[in-house]
This record gives C-alpha cells, sequence and structure tokens, in this order.
C-alpha cells in the first residue's frame, strides 16, 4: 500500500489529474489605481510593479490585461481634490465614474468591480463623514452617501460594487439604493470581514489613503475576533451581499474556511498590499523562489475556499498559467 501510493506521488501526470485545488485566471480579479491627470504611470516604491495611472494609461493597461486573459478588475480612485465628506466620489464627473465610462466605451466585456468608500476621497483618510465628538466615522450618515456613490457608479456602467468602509448596514442602503434606481440586477461583492490590519500599509502610499488621525479600529474587525468574523459575513449575507469576502488572506486562512464551512456564497479574498510587498521584498534579497512562493500563497487562498482572489500578482501569475 505505502509502495503504490509512492508511485502515485513521483507520477507527474497523474498527480495533477489527482489534484483537488488548482488556479486559474478566471480567478483573479486585478485592482488598479486611476489618478486624476494625463500621462501618468508612477510606480510605488514599496509596491514594485503597482502604479498609479492616469486614464489614457489605465486603458492601455487594460488591453495588456486582456491580452494576457485576464478580464476582472477592481478600480480604486485618486482625485485631484479631497474634502471632508470626499465630494469626488459623489460625482458623474469624478474620477471612478469617469474612468468606468472610459473603460467600458474601449473594453465593454471588461468586467469592471468598483471599490466603494470615502478613504481614497476624504481630507481625513477615514471611510465616510465623521462624527467629531467621538473621533471615528457617523455610521448612519455614511450609509446615504455610499447609496448615492453606488447609484453613480452604477450609472457609469460598473458590473459590480464592492463596499470596503464595514459600515453597519452597508448592504441593505447599498440594496436598497440600488433598487430604487433600477439597479436591481447589479451584484454588490461586500468587504464583509476586513480587519483592522498591518497588511495595508504600502496600499495606503498607492491609494494615498492614511489617515489623518487615529486609525480605523473603530469600524474593521480585531484580528483576534473568529466568531466575530463569521458572524460579520453572515450579516451582509442576510442583508443581501451577492459575494462575501475576507480581507487579508494570508494571515486568515482559518476564517476563509469558516465563512465558506457557513455560507453557501460565493467567497473572494484580497491578497493585500503588504501580502504582496514582502513576496516582492524576499524575491529582491534573494531569500525565496519568488514564483513558486507565489504561486503556493495564491493555491492556499483557493484551498481555503475562496472561489475569488483580488491580487496584484495576477499579471505575473497570468504569464506563468
Amino acid at each position: 500500500m505505502f509502495k503504490r501510493f509512492r508511485r502515485l506521488r513521483i507520477n507527474k501526470t497523474l498527480r495533477e489529474l489527482l489534484s483537488e485545488t488548482s488556479l486559474s485566471k478566471n480567478d483573479f480579479i486585478y485592482p488598479l489605481f486611476i489618478k486624476k491627470g494625463k500621462n501618468i504611470k508612477k510606480e510605488i516604491s514599496s509596491m514594485p510593479g503597482v502604479f498609479q495611472m492616469s486614464i489614457d494609461q489605465i486603458l492601455k493597461e487594460c488591453e495588456e490585461l486582456q491580452k494576457l486573459g485576464l478580464n476582472s478588475i477592481i478600480l480604486f480612485g485618486i482625485p485631484e481634490i479631497k474634502d471632508s465628506i470626499g465630494s469626488d466620489a459623489l460625482c458623474e464627473h469624478g474620477v471612478i465614474a469617469s474612468s468606468v465610462k472610459a473603460i467600458k466605451k474601449e473594453f465593454p466585456d471588461m468586467f469592471v468591480t468598483t471599490d466603494l468608500c470615502f478613504c481614497e476621497f476624504t481630507d481625513h483618510g477615514h471611510c465616510g463623514i465623521l462624527d467629531m465628538k467621538n473621533q471615528t466615522v457617523d455610521n448612519d450618515a455614511t450609509l446615504e452617501i455610499l447609496g448615492k456613490q453606488a447609484i453613480i457608479h452604477a450609472q457609469s456602467g460598473a458590473d459590480m460594487i464592492a463596499p470596503s468602509g464595514m459600515m453597519d448596514g452597508m448592504i441593505s442602503a447599498i440594496r436598497e439604493a440600488l433598487d430604487s434606481e433600477g439597479f436591481v440586477n447589479l451584484p454588490i461583492m461586500s468587504y464583509s470581514t476586513k480587519f483592522a490590519s498591518a497588511y495595508y500599509g504600502p496600499f495606503r502610499d498607492v491609494a494615498e489613503s492614511s489617515p489623518s488621525f487615529g486609525d480605523r479600529r473603530s469600524y474593521q474587525m480585531n484580528p483576534a475576533n473568529r466568531n466575530e468574523a463569521i458572524l460579520e459575513s453572515l450579516e451582509d449575507e442576510r442583508e443581501g451581499a451577492d459575494i462575501l469576502m475576507v480581507k487579508p488572506a494570508l494571515s486568515y486562512l482559518d476564517i476563509i474556511r469558516d465563512i465558506k464551512e457557513h455560507s453557501l456564497l460565493p467567497l473572494a479574498a484580497y491578497n493585500v498590499s503588504g501580502e504582496y510587498a514582502m513576496l516582492q521584498a524576499a524575491k529582491k534579497a534573494g531569500v525565496i523562489d519568488y514564483e513558486k512562493v507565489m504561486l503556493e500563497t495564491l493555491l492556499s487562498f483557493k484551498r481555503a475556499g475562496a472561489d475569488i482572489i483580488i491580487t496584484y500578482h495576477a499579471k505575473e501569475v497570468a504569464r506563468l498559467l
């Protein structure tokens, strides 16, 4: 018996036939960061290979992505002017609205998801309207403008909305707003279990979204809390989310598995900036076989239960696959 299984392990073809988990280009959503202006393509020092780009450069990027067989993107906007309520995100001529229109015009088959939040658009860097008395976000006031932002994205041509602010009741509010304007079939991919994580550091460089004071722990999840993490996603499912998400992914594989076992909804995992930056740093230092470690890391998300992986590695993996 032992020898027979040993032969199975060394037979490459049979091993692949019996593989329980695999990666496909269809698994990935690639993040893009759009900055107002022209001919902008600025690489982020903490995230090699990741850029802030103007819309003209984003269109070139979309062409390259489709040639690689990648057809799903998620957009993050970096406006010229920020204010206390993130007005650019509430404008039909804002950076995200304009970008979605341009992308869908040139690449109608590109599946465009929009990140729905205010941290990139506010001068204080928090995810909504501030409650100055308690030095945090005013949850209910933010729900109202989240609905308005969702409608603008939908009217611009977004294929899916991805609210990331972790406001209580955000899925119900957004679903109601979309339905009221006739967007009853527009899916919502909720950042349903988003932890207050130290892995987000490099993202704040590229998205220019660092809080001007405090942090986001009052409305993001305690990394120590497993049961609460499950409940957060199940609540978003109850409110009408179509896809759930765990963010970050690498340190929360147990949570990905837990939620997968508690819900039949599709599940996304966000392979966040700090996870990406660590592998890039290890590659530069020459201490790992970068491609193998990258593939093994992404495979672990699928094995844990993720159906979708949002990752900055998507282009690299597409070339390998």
